[in-house]
């Protein structure tokens, strides 16, 4: 793993420890001096497989303008039909202020948990191939390591395709 790691978590990481421990975790948060952002940079920096990095994606309702949230395996990219089926309505990727509104996150560094209100949320069944996966953790340089059916059940997220 890389050496860069910072002594002290940021603002929003420790929301998302908050979070994570009011739900009952204490998984470890891991804030680095470089980038995380990407998935490819992510697995770099822990070093893990690139499909066991959490691809946090918001969506945006076109119709109702909710928040959808999918979580996908950092190696693959999501089919917006398959899950403009699963929300019932079409989607649209969200632009950085509706993420940011929609999750108290910026894009990059959008967790899994922490928001203030709940997410449609939906987990990518390739990630339950994974004895540990790592999520984002609040900033572009925050991750922590969880299991699949952790991240399932801190999510409440219904596990299905999302991959084309």
């Amino acid at each position: 793993m890389d050496n860069n790691i910072k002594n002290s978590l940021s603002p929003s990481a420790l929301k998302v420890r908050e979070a994570l421990l009011a739900l009952g975790y204490q998984f470890k948060i891991i804030e680095f001096q470089e980038s995380t952002r990407t998935s490819g940079e992510a697995a770099e920096r822990v070093g893990c497989q690139i499909g066991q990095i959490v691809k946090s994606l918001i969506f945006r309702g076109q119709v109702s303008g909710k928040p959808v949230l999918v979580l996908t395996s950092g190696a693959n990219r999501v089919d917006e039909s398959r899950i403009s089926h699963y929300a019932g309505e079409s989607i649209g990727r969200a632009d950085a202020d509706f993420v940011r509104s929609a999750t108290g996150f910026a894009i990059g560094g959008v967790p899994p948990v922490g928001f203030a209100h709940p997410l449609e949320t939906y987990l990518d069944e390739d990630l339950l191939q994974y004895g540990k996966i790592w999520a984002a953790a609040g900033t572009p340089n925050a991750v922590f390591e969880l299991t699949p059916a952790a991240l399932e059940k801190a999510t409440g997220g219904k596990v299905v395709r999302v991959k084309t």
